[in-house]
Protein backbone atom coordinates (compact mmCIF):
# COMPACT_ATOMS: atom_id res chain seq x y z
CA UNK A 1 0.00 0.00 0.00
CA UNK A 2 1.33 3.41 -0.66
CA UNK A 3 0.29 7.24 0.51
CA UNK A 4 0.39 9.94 -2.36
CA UNK A 5 -0.68 12.86 -3.57
CA UNK A 6 -3.35 12.15 -6.13
CA UNK A 7 -2.90 12.32 -9.86
CA UNK A 8 -5.13 13.28 -12.95
CA UNK A 9 -5.31 9.32 -13.70
CA UNK A 10 -6.83 9.00 -9.92
CA UNK A 11 -9.92 11.05 -11.28
CA UNK A 12 -11.98 7.71 -12.37
CA UNK A 13 -11.78 6.00 -8.85
CA UNK A 14 -11.84 9.57 -6.81
CA UNK A 15 -15.48 10.17 -8.15
CA UNK A 16 -16.65 6.31 -6.92
CA UNK A 17 -14.70 7.63 -3.71
CA UNK A 18 -16.02 11.03 -3.23
CA UNK A 19 -19.90 9.26 -4.13
CA UNK A 20 -18.89 7.29 -1.41
CA UNK A 21 -18.41 9.82 1.10
CA UNK A 22 -21.66 11.26 -0.50
CA UNK A 23 -21.14 14.06 -2.92
CA UNK A 24 -21.09 12.59 -6.55
CA UNK A 25 -19.28 14.53 -9.44
CA UNK A 26 -18.40 13.78 -12.81
CA UNK A 27 -14.49 13.43 -13.82
CA UNK A 28 -14.63 16.33 -15.33
CA UNK A 29 -16.43 18.44 -12.35
CA UNK A 30 -13.28 16.57 -10.18
CA UNK A 31 -10.60 17.40 -12.67
CA UNK A 32 -11.62 21.18 -12.44
CA UNK A 33 -12.63 20.96 -8.51
CA UNK A 34 -9.45 19.34 -7.29
CA UNK A 35 -7.18 21.04 -9.75
CA UNK A 36 -8.22 24.12 -8.58
CA UNK A 37 -8.06 23.17 -4.80
CA UNK A 38 -4.35 21.52 -4.81
CA UNK A 39 -3.21 25.01 -7.01
CA UNK A 40 -2.21 26.42 -3.50
CA UNK A 41 0.80 24.77 -1.92
CA UNK A 42 -1.42 24.95 1.36
CA UNK A 43 -4.04 22.42 0.13
CA UNK A 44 -3.36 18.62 -0.34
CA UNK A 45 -5.68 15.35 -1.78
CA UNK A 46 -3.81 12.12 -0.29
CA UNK A 47 -4.55 8.46 -1.97
CA UNK A 48 -3.76 5.32 -0.58
CA UNK A 49 -3.45 3.03 -3.60
CA UNK A 50 -2.91 -0.96 -3.53
CA UNK A 51 -2.64 -2.58 -6.91
CA UNK A 52 -3.25 0.55 -8.85
CA UNK A 53 -6.94 0.57 -7.12
CA UNK A 54 -7.50 3.61 -4.30
CA UNK A 55 -8.83 2.32 -1.30
CA UNK A 56 -9.36 5.83 0.43
CA UNK A 57 -8.50 9.44 0.41
CA UNK A 58 -8.10 12.55 2.23
CA UNK A 59 -8.58 16.03 1.71
CA UNK A 60 -6.56 18.41 3.69
CA UNK A 61 -5.64 22.41 4.14
CA UNK A 62 -2.91 24.58 6.19
CA UNK A 63 -4.61 27.40 7.75
CA UNK A 64 -3.04 30.39 10.09
CA UNK A 65 -5.23 30.50 13.63
CA UNK A 66 -6.41 33.60 14.33
CA UNK A 67 -6.32 32.80 17.86
CA UNK A 68 -2.25 31.87 18.37
CA UNK A 69 0.85 31.92 16.14
CA UNK A 70 0.53 28.50 14.93
CA UNK A 71 -1.13 26.90 12.10
CA UNK A 72 -3.50 24.19 12.14
CA UNK A 73 -4.52 21.39 9.35
CA UNK A 74 -7.99 20.65 8.97
CA UNK A 75 -9.33 17.08 7.10
CA UNK A 76 -11.99 18.36 5.05
CA UNK A 77 -12.82 15.24 2.95
CA UNK A 78 -12.03 11.64 4.36
CA UNK A 79 -13.65 8.28 2.91
CA UNK A 80 -12.52 4.93 2.95
CA UNK A 81 -13.71 2.37 0.06
CA UNK A 82 -17.10 0.92 1.79
CA UNK A 83 -15.89 -2.52 0.98
CA UNK A 84 -12.41 -2.39 2.60
CA UNK A 85 -13.27 -0.52 5.71
CA UNK A 86 -12.15 -2.11 9.09
CA UNK A 87 -8.34 -3.22 7.51
CA UNK A 88 -6.40 -0.12 8.99
CA UNK A 89 -6.60 2.01 5.89
CA UNK A 90 -8.78 4.99 7.74
CA UNK A 91 -6.03 4.89 10.02
CA UNK A 92 -2.81 5.05 7.78
CA UNK A 93 -4.66 8.07 6.01
CA UNK A 94 -5.42 9.71 9.87
CA UNK A 95 -1.85 9.34 10.20
CA UNK A 96 -0.28 10.44 6.96
CA UNK A 97 -2.67 13.49 7.35
CA UNK A 98 -0.76 13.94 10.50
CA UNK A 99 2.48 13.44 9.20
CA UNK A 100 1.82 16.15 6.53
CA UNK A 101 0.59 18.64 9.10
CA UNK A 102 3.65 17.36 11.46
CA UNK A 103 5.90 18.37 8.23
CA UNK A 104 4.31 22.01 7.97
CA UNK A 105 4.85 22.70 11.67
CA UNK A 106 1.67 23.02 12.44
CA UNK A 107 0.01 22.54 15.86
CA UNK A 108 -3.34 20.92 15.47
CA UNK A 109 -5.46 18.88 13.17
CA UNK A 110 -9.14 19.59 12.93
CA UNK A 111 -12.32 17.79 11.43
CA UNK A 112 -15.81 17.98 11.74
CA UNK A 113 -18.35 14.83 11.13
CA UNK A 114 -21.87 15.25 10.78
CA UNK A 115 -24.17 14.42 13.97
CA UNK A 116 -26.51 11.82 12.02
CA UNK A 117 -26.76 8.44 13.69
CA UNK A 118 -24.90 6.78 9.94
CA UNK A 119 -21.87 8.63 11.15
CA UNK A 120 -21.51 7.07 14.64
CA UNK A 121 -18.92 4.71 13.78
CA UNK A 122 -17.13 7.66 12.23
CA UNK A 123 -17.48 9.20 15.46
CA UNK A 124 -16.11 6.28 17.67
CA UNK A 125 -13.27 6.09 14.68
CA UNK A 126 -11.68 9.65 15.66
CA UNK A 127 -12.17 9.55 18.95
CA UNK A 128 -9.96 5.70 18.63
CA UNK A 129 -7.36 7.88 16.89
CA UNK A 130 -6.98 10.26 19.72
CA UNK A 131 -9.37 13.03 18.91
CA UNK A 132 -12.05 15.06 20.80
CA UNK A 133 -15.21 16.66 21.07
CA UNK A 134 -14.07 20.20 20.82
CA UNK A 135 -16.38 22.36 19.61
CA UNK A 136 -20.16 22.77 17.80
CA UNK A 137 -19.80 23.86 14.40
CA UNK A 138 -22.96 26.11 12.53
CA UNK A 139 -23.40 26.30 8.30
CA UNK A 140 -25.41 28.56 6.87
CA UNK A 141 -25.83 28.96 3.10
CA UNK A 142 -25.38 32.02 1.49
CA UNK A 143 -27.66 33.17 -1.87
CA UNK A 144 -27.00 33.37 -4.54
CA UNK A 145 -25.79 36.84 -5.78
Amino acid sequence: MNIRSWKEDDLPQLVGLMTHLGYPASEDVLSERFSRITRHPDYDLLVLEDDDMLLGCVGLFQAQAFEHDTTYVRIVAFVVNATYRRQGIGRRLIRAAEDWAHARGATAVLLNSGNRPEREAAHHFYQAMGYSVTSTSYSKPLASS
